[in-house]
């Protein structure tokens, strides 16, 4: 009968005894210490007045509605214009590889002018609100970059259709690439109007700069900034964490609002097309923070996924579970869905109103028993001895261990040890208890088949290799249950033997 023989995966120089450091049970993963950069002092989605308060807001509000109802009027009967002559003309528009006639009939105020566009094929701008599209649209009439999800927006999708739309799915490899792709086609002929990008990926309040994606960045050619500012003295006009709808009500219910549109000098790329994408993004990133006069972060629209699961679940403060997600994906190469699926799992920890977790809840999701390996376990992810954790510090931590360089072989090698079935599953709990009581050695019956269920991510009775590694992926701190045999264990090399 065949068996497989298999290598030990972790070098020799790795294998040290568990000490009392909690951070000294991960190293067998071949890694160094874990380091968690402090809380964020800034939060770039939040409207400064998400409520209506005082006397002359509320004075205004009933004064303004009669002018309210007719804007909204007005409002809705340019969209609706909008929607018919773009509808028609999306009608006579049967070739989508080429463009469409150019339509351009209104003027607003601004600074600066917009650059020819044989000197400047790509605009980029800060996005604070929806008015920026409808702005550019009157504008410039440009090919814009949108969510492939605007497209079933009522009468807002007809609308960016025939504004020649290239959508992408941000979530996507090949659909990022495709839109790349089309973006390059298009700058690059005449026949196009300028391609319009927000490259900051959603809105903010405009109070700083988040992260730039390089879509507009990749194809090497010239872009044109622009700055767009809303200043306010009552009305914080930011669609950041406020409803839609409510955003635009307090809008049609002032007596002003005031916007201002800067067109900045052009950023060409240094060296004939040469440069580094995210150098050149980097610089004209600089460009228009240093014109708004605001500070550029690591935030990035994954920070928006973030809090609004946050949001979702009803937590007191959302904005806490921001953690600069452009420097978590630069660090660890996480995605943001991943980082999100993270966030759930922390947020069934229970978190305070400050969104702190207390070790007590941290070992119920993760189905540990209280024990010395469990408070080590904790301590590694509470580097600053508050017997409390953050959720910056629970994704530092998880994506810490999982950046490890033995932590995929680990887990494999931790599943062969465990003893399987001929389907090569792991199909009686009481083998895999035993694996895990090396670990943990009072582990009794009740928590051992907590534990087999955590893992069997299907559900289907038995754990398979894609369970057992799926489960460590979203838990893998729980890597540390299978440390005695990945460390004291010498295996010979991978023999195929009979």
């Amino acid at each position: 009968m065949a068996e497989n023989l298999i290598t030990p995966l972790l070098p020799n120089n790795s294998l040290s005894q568990p000490s009392d450091e909690p951070q000294v049970i991960i190293a067998f993963l071949g890694g160094g210490p874990l380091a968690v950069p402090p809380p964020a002092t800034v939060d770039p989605f939040r409207n400064h007045t998400p409520r209506i308060e005082g006397f002359y807001e509320w004075f205004k509000i009933l004064v303004c509605l009669p002018i309210a109802i007719a804007r909204i009027l007005l409002f809705g009967l340019a969209l609706s214009v909008g929607y018919v002559v773009t509808k028609l003309a999306l009608q006579g528009w049967k070739d989508k590889e080429n463009p469409m006639p150019q339509w351009s009939y209104h003027w607003i105020k601004r600074r600066g002018r917009p650059a020819p566009r044989e000197t400047a094929p790509i605009v980029v701008s800060n996005h604070v609100s929806y008015i920026e599209p409808i702005f550019f649209f009157y504008e410039l009439f440009p090919t814009i970059v949108a969510a492939e999800s605007h497209d079933s927006i009522t009468l807002v999708g007809t609308i960016i259709r025939a504004m020649q739309v290239i959508y992408v799915n941000r979530f996507s490899p090949s659909s990022r690439k495709h839109a790349v792709a089309e973006i390059k086609r298009k700058a690059s002929s005449g026949r196009y109007p300028r391609v319009l990008l927000f490259p900051e990926g959603t809105t903010t309040n405009g109070r700083l700069l988040i992260s730039f994606q390089l879509g507009a960045f990749v194809p090497g050619y010239p872009v044109q900034p622009v700055i767009v500012r809303y200043p306010y003295v009552h009305f914080d006009q930011s669609w950041g964490n406020i409803a839609l709808g409510k955003l635009m009500l307090r809008m049609f219910t002032q007596f002003h609002n005031f916007m201002e549109v800067e067109y900045l000098p052009v950023v060409s790329p240094l060296e004939d097309r040469k440069e580094n994408p995210a150098h050149f993004a980097q610089r004209t990133s600089r460009a228009i923070a240093t014109a708004l006069n605001v500070v550029q972060t690591s935030h990035s629209y994954g920070d928006f996924m973030l809090v609004a699961k946050a949001s979702e679940s009803k937590q007191e403060n959302p904005t806490v579970y921001t953690v600069e997600m452009a420097r978590v994906e630069s660090a660890f190469h996480i995605s943001s869905l991943e980082a999100v699926d993270f966030l759930d799992t922390f947020l069934s920890m229970n978190p305070d109103s400050s969104g702190h977790v207390k070790i007590r809840n941290f070992l119920r999701v993760l189905r540990l028993k209280a024990c010395n390996l469990s408070e080590k376990i904790f301590g590694v992810l509470d580097v600053e001895k508050k017997g409390k954790i953050t959720f910056k510090q629970f994704l530092y931590g998880s994506a810490h261990v999982v950046k490890q360089p033995l932590f995929r072989q680990a887990c494999e090698l931790a599943f062969a040890e465990c003893q399987t079935d001929r389907n090569n599953c792991i199909s009686e709990e009481r083998e895999f208890g035993n694996s895990i009581r090396r670990a943990i050695p009072n582990l009794n019956e009740y928590e051992m088949q907590e534990l087999y269920r955590l893992f069997d991510t299907d559900g289907d009775g038995r754990i398979s290799k894609e369970d057992f590694c799926a489960c460590l992926r979203r838990n893998p701190l729980l890597i540390v249950l299978f440390s005695p045999q990945l460390v004291h264990k010498n295996l010979p090399e991978v023999v195929m033997g009979c």
